[in-house]
């Protein structure tokens, strides 16, 4: 049950129209992009916001959108031209409050009430007004029916920002978080998060050549825009949750160096007190290495669609009659075409934003199914992710030009120093053995700098896909699970 929330507005509308600061971002992923209820994305519908702006209608941040006169990214409801809110009058508490903001302190022990310099009217505004406005802001949250709301969506507390100037500690509603949310503090899965999950995969000894392409966090992050991910520390591990429209997940098992049972025991626990009886709540991405030792702790163990794993060298090369088919496309590109390679820079993002539109309306003229339809446009946001971040993402990424237009882009990462794992794969399929052109050649480059193996990820269950992946002679499937807990009768 939520609570309509309406708070007197701060900034003068004259400083909000000539401001370029709010509602626009640099990165479709900002982590400062508006929360939503699920009263309030309701109310957002209603206005005239599209169902796709919100990827759980029980309370998730809004999907940003390109702008398209810039590099940036705006809300949905934001209009360019006039510099206003679509939904205003209904706009939710996470808008409402700015320049206010909840954050929690540096140690992420207490819930803080801030105001956020980059504001421009907050340079200019007298410290006394800011204060009565945080007055009555904190007297807003200490009502009951409020403070269950915002506890209700811990999206709405922010990380600790340096340039948010503290003006409260919000005592009762840290309490009423720990008392929701558990002791442990929750963080939300953010880019510099990365490098310490990745440090933590690396001391867990789960990564090696035939590892999942799931034990890296740059394969959940790019999800962002479609699941909310989470992450705590129990007794040493990294326990990383999504959370999904059906409920909460453990996306990994815990991960860290020493046993898994001990943090395992608490993040199910945890699942529990945040799904209630639902079944939803698992452990994704069991690799084979600890498969049995959660059967021994009495899960139940689920195959799902394995990774593919192919020898570098046989990619590369493509010799033999079983890489037949492949090799004549590739040498019909190369007869056919003319090209260039390069790797993926800022200024491709437009061209690869255009491509991605086009080669879906390909792929569902070959009559792509409902689900395969449903993938795509959840991939949007990831690419989104992809183009935007890879500067400071660890992936690469390459583009194929014919005439100077994007024909082909792929991107990917290394899983661990021998394997090189495809993350994304687009071609124009207008042009024959261009697909597998770039396939090769990302092979190629992959083993010139070491890699054995080249990971291509599952094949998603569809029928397609997985014909195409099985054509290349994989070198072993490998196997994936999920654990859920066996009900105790």
């Amino acid at each position: 049950m939520t609570v309509s929330i309406t708070l007197p507005q701060l900034v003068p509308s004259g400083t909000c129209l000539q401001c370029d600061v709010c509602c626009r971002f640099p990165d479709p992923d900002s982590a400062l992009r508006p929360y939503f209820t699920e009263q309030e994305i309701t109310r957002a519908l209603a206005g005239g916001v599209e169902k796709t702006a919100f990827p759980n209608l029980r309370g998730s941040q809004v999907v940003l959108v390109p702008d398209l006169g810039g590099e940036g990214y705006r809300c949905p409801a934001f209009d360019v031209a006039t510099s206003q809110c679509g939904i205003y009058e209904h706009r939710p508490l996470d808008c409402q409050l700015y320049p206010l903001a909840l954050m929690w302190d540096a140690t992420h022990s207490h819930i803080l009430l801030g105001w956020d310099t980059k504001c421009p009217f907050m340079r200019e505004a007298l410290p006394d007004e800011i204060q009565r406005h945080a007055n009555r802001v904190i007297a807003l949250l200490d009502q009951p029916s409020v403070r269950e709301q915002v506890v209700a969506h811990p999206r709405l507390i922010g990380r600790f920002q340096e340039d948010v100037i503290v003006l409260a500690c919000l005592s009762s509603l840290t309490e009423a978080f720990a008392t929701q949310w558990g002791p442990s503090p929750l963080h939300r899965l953010m880019l510099e998060d990365i490098p310490y999950v990745t440090m933590m995969l690396d001391r867990s000894g789960l990564c090696g050549p035939y590892s999942l392409a799931a034990y890296s966090p740059v394969y959940h992050y790019i999800w962002t825009g479609v699941l909310s991910y989470w992450w705590v520390e129990l007794h040493g591990a990294v326990c990383l949750f999504a959370q999904s429209p059906d409920g909460w997940f453990l996306s990994l098992p815990p991960i860290g160096p020493g046993s898994i049972e001990g943090p395992l025991s608490d993040a199910m626990e945890l699942l529990h007190r945040w799904n209630g009886n639902v079944p939803v709540s698992r452990v994704e991405n069991v690799s084979s290495p600890l498969a049995p030792e959660l059967a021994r702790l009495r899960y139940r163990l689920t195959p799902k669609e394995p990774d593919y794993l192919y020898r570098a060298a046989d990619l590369a090369a493509l010799a033999g009659d079983r890489y037949k088919s492949q090799r004549a496309l590739c040498n019909r590109f190369e007869r056919e075409q003319s090209w260039v390679v390069a790797s993926y820079q800022a200024g491709d993002r437009q061209g690869c934003r255009v491509l991605l539109r086009e080669w879906s309306y390909q792929k569902q003229a070959e009559g792509l199914d409902p689900f395969g339809v449903m993938l795509l446009a959840d991939a949007e946001s990831a690419h989104e992710i992809l183009w935007s971040q890879v500067s400071v993402l660890p992936v690469r990424g390459t583009v194929v030009r014919i005439h100077g237009r994007v024909c082909a882009y792929t991107f990917g990462y290394w899983l661990t120093s021998k394997t090189f794992c495809v993350l994304v794969e687009i071609a124009d399929r207008t042009f024959p053995g261009l697909a597998q052109y770039l396939f090769r050649e990302i092979c190629r480059t992959a083993m010139a700098e070491g890699a054995d193996y080249i990971n291509t990820m599952d094949d998603a269950g569809l029928p397609g896909l997985r014909a195409s992946k099985q054509a290349y002679h994989p070198a072993m499937l490998i196997p994936n699970v999920i654990a859920s807990r066996v009900c105790e009768s």
